[in-house]
């Protein structure tokens, strides 16, 4: 275990690196901050901290940087979120409260993400398995076809087309949409398949060839896999890190491009816990293309449980206290909003 003083020289190595983009030496971190130290005592510190693998002496450098390891150490230990101020949050509200849709709710966020972080954002879909049924309308387009609308309860609005086997009466329409809403309306996705699958019998002879097109086509849009589905924006951001990334910022962009890569990163977040935050700093991401980046990610959603996720992708030395704030409040004016349509 790694003294406070010295996790102190860590965190203060940490907030230089990543604030002046210059590897750190001994005689500026006591000018910078108040170690109450000698700077033989903080060389010997960092000599240490060099030895257990949290700080690394760059070749061309005199100064030290901090490490993946050492940034973790950083994130789980010293970093706070940092809050963001009342015009900041302001000003997210008063951006995503424009929004008149689910789309454009997630092309706000992104954008918005973006712009806070300045890093890459990435926000995923809400997920249709974790969502309820809002309603379902069914609208006749002519007498032998119908389309089927389903609206969920995070605004998700799905449209399918059905061609029935006979004409299908007016009549007959409005008892099915009736029927077929008292049964599903505020009902998880999952429960809809057992909660419908007797509803054919209950309709004259002539009309169940129609109503089983209607529920199968109905069940076939439940478990749809739509919810593959990710917005990402401020991909140009990377560009005023090029110096960043060892080689070059080729993998990162192509693993960014790879859409599976991106809602694996969010997976492993998911894994962690409903809406808590997630934090992957460099080898600790798992696709060979991201090992120079980090990736913060946290739930998104109405009450406790997340639909979705969303975060930013950008490199190891970045302001994680503040990226942490910004996607933390983000992501909840977004569930706020979802709560709310």
């Amino acid at each position: 275990m790694l003294s406070e003083r010295r996790l102190e020289v860590l965190r203060a190595i940490v907030q230089d690196y990543v604030g002046t983009e210059e590897p750190v030496g001994s005689k500026a971190l006591t000018e910078r901050h108040q170690l109450g130290v000698s700077p033989a005592t903080v060389r010997n510190d960092m000599a240490v901290l060099e030895e257990e693998g949290f700080i690394a002496q760059p070749h061309t450098s005199a100064g030290r940087i901090p490490t993946d390891k050492g940034y973790r150490l950083f994130v789980d230990r010293l970093a706070g979120v940092k809050p963001l101020s009342s015009p900041e949050r302001r000003a997210i509200q008063n951006f995503l409260d424009g929004a008149v849709d689910l789309d454009d709710v997630v092309g706000r966020t992104v954008r918005l993400l973006a712009q806070l972080t300045r890093q890459v954002a990435v926000v995923q879909y809400p997920s249709l398995t974790r969502s309820t049924v809002r309603h379902v309308e069914l609208l006749s387009l002519a007498p032998a076809r119908l389309m089927l609308v389903l609206i969920t309860d995070t605004g998700r609005v799905e449209q399918r087309m059905i061609d029935c086997p006979a004409p299908f009466g007016d009549t007959s329409l409005a008892d099915l949409r009736a029927r077929l809403n008292s049964r599903v309306v505020g009902r998880r996705f999952a429960d809809v398949p057992q909660l419908v699958q007797d509803l054919p019998e209950s309709f004259e002879h002539e009309d169940r060839g129609t109503v089983s097109a209607v529920l199968s086509t109905l069940l076939e849009t439940l478990v749809e896999e739509t919810e593959e589905r990710l917005v990402i924006g401020g991909t140009a951001n990377l560009t005023r890190f090029a110096h960043d990334f060892p080689l070059t910022i080729r993998p990162v962009l192509e693993a960014l491009e790879e859409h599976v890569v991106l809602l694996k990163l969010l997976g492993e977040a998911k894994e962690s816990g409903g809406m808590g935050m997630t934090v992957r700093i460099g080898h600790e991401n798992a696709h060979e293309g991201l090992n120079s980046t980090s990736v913060v990610a946290v739930g998104y959603g109405s009450g406790d449980e997340a639909v979705a996720k969303l975060g930013v992708v950008g490199p190891t030395r970045m302001d994680y206290p503040g990226t942490m704030g910004a996607v933390r409040a983000v992501a909840r004016y977004v569930g706020q909003i979802l709560a709310e349509s």
